[in-house]
Order: structure tokens, then sequence, then C-alpha cells
């Protein structure tokens, strides 16, 4: 579980966040929506401790992570995966080699023990299997379309199968219909990890698809929290703003592929 409380940022002289607090509860796929440039990867940036809050507290599994520095951060952030915007991939390493970073500077998340190359590589191609990527192993990063490199950014969660993930505007920029394709992944995912999930987006569409819960990020704090239907009911212009993006309920598509 997450836990935040009366959050505070500034960056010169725009004041970010303001006093924001959230729970995230366990095993849930939160949403947070909300304009371009209010703050909300700047929300997930100080969840997994890459951005230190002026005050307030962000405690994960009852741990203050925003108080911790240096290897105690690190270990405190290790059950916690990040899909950034640009899927943030190392241009110099392969698709496998990405993929399967951490499990080769970390070993094994649960058990600690260093992996052999032949492990490594065995749980690489399973992720990049599930994420439709198969065969993809030697390919650069330049070599893959947008769409792809998101793909190999989940690939890179899956193989090292975190508790906690975050996900920065996963389908921005793409198609709808490779977007659509990401946020199939994006459940698909939850299931395969059972993780607790965060997910940052402007989208609507894809908020109904993956989400247990939708939270809207607005004026440096979390205005509303809700399911999806009384989420939708709420009297708030922004909110009213983005029902009318909704030609089909996407919650219907996720009913049918699972019937």
């Amino acid at each position: 579980m997450i836990v935040i409380k009366d959050l505070w940022k500034r960056f010169g002289k725009n004041q970010v966040l303001q006093g924001l607090t959230l729970d995230v509860q366990t095993g849930e796929t939160l949403t947070i929506l909300g304009r371009s440039g209010v703050g909300k990867s700047v929300l997930l940036k100080h969840i997994i401790g890459i951005t230190p809050p002026d005050s307030g507290s962000i405690e994960v599994d009852g741990v203050r992570v925003d108080t911790l520095k240096g290897q105690a951060l690190y270990h405190a952030t290790m059950q916690m995966g990040m899909l950034f915007q640009g899927a943030a991939l190392f241009d110099s390493l392969t698709v496998a080699q990405n993929t399967g970073f951490f499990l080769a500077q970390n070993g094994d998340l649960e058990t600690g023990k260093k992996l052999s190359q032949s492990e490594i590589d065995d749980r690489v191609d399973h992720a990049l299997e599930i994420v439709g990527l198969a065969g993809t192993q030697n390919q650069m990063p330049a070599d893959l379309s947008g769409g792809m490199r998101k793909r190999a950014g989940l690939a890179r969660l899956i193989v090292y199968r975190p508790k906690y993930l975050l996900y920065d505007e996963p389908t921005t920029g793409l198609d709808p219909i490779t977007a659509m394709q990401i946020n199939e992944l994006i459940v698909k995912t939850q299931e395969e990890l059972k993780a607790t999930s965060i997910v940052v987006t402007h989208d609507i569409v894809s908020a109904l698809y993956v989400s247990d819960r939708l939270a809207l990020h607005n004026e440096g704090k979390i205005a509303y929290v809700d399911t999806p239907e009384p989420f939708l009911e709420i009297d708030d212009p922004i909110i009213a703003f983005l029902r009318k993006q909704i030609s089909q309920d996407p919650r219907s598509l996720r009913r049918t592929k699972n019937d």
C-alpha cells in the first residue's frame, strides 16, 4: 500500500504539488487523470524516490521513502518499476540487454541470488513473448517504433516482477490502435504480476480500460478519487469535458475480451 500525505513541491516560482494526499490500495490499478503540466509525472518521481518533496510524507508498505537516501532508498524502491514516457531504453544495448538489465545487475528480486546468463535469457524471452516482441532480442532501440519501445519497456518491468508498477503517460504519442494494445498489455501485466499499479494519463479512454479507481489531479492536489462509474458522474467541469471524449465505454471492450 502507498500512503501519500500533504505532499508539497516547488520548482522555482512554480508550485507544482500543493498538499497532495492519496492512498493507493494493494493490488489495485489507480489512474491519475489531469491536464498536461499539472504535476502528475512529478508525483510518480516522488513515489519512486527520484525527486524529494519539500514537505509531506510518502509511505510504501509502511516505510517512509521520502526520508531515505543512497543505498537505503535504493533497497526500499527495488520493488518498484516505472515505464517512462519515452520508455527510457539504453540506446547502446539490444532489446534483450535492455530487458535483462535489472536481472544482470541485481539477480532474482525475490531470492537475491545471482542468475546465470542462460537463466536471464530464458526470463527475457518469456517477457518479450508476453508483450508481443518475440524475435526482437538482437534489435536496437533505434530499430523499434514508438509502440514497440513501450512494449520493450513493459517487458523490462515484467522480467523482474516488481510489486509496484508506475506508468507515465503510457499511450502518449501513439495511434489509437497501438494505444489500445498498450492498454491491453497493462491489464495483462497486472494479471501476470498481481502488482499494485499507478497510471498517469490525460486519456480517459485508456483510464477507463485499465483502472479499478480514477483520481483527478487538479491545482496541485487530488480533487476526487472514486471507482469509474461514480467518478464520471461527479459535477466538475474537467470531468464533464472528459465524459465528452467517450464515444464508447472501453470497459465493454474489456469485458467482451474476458468473456
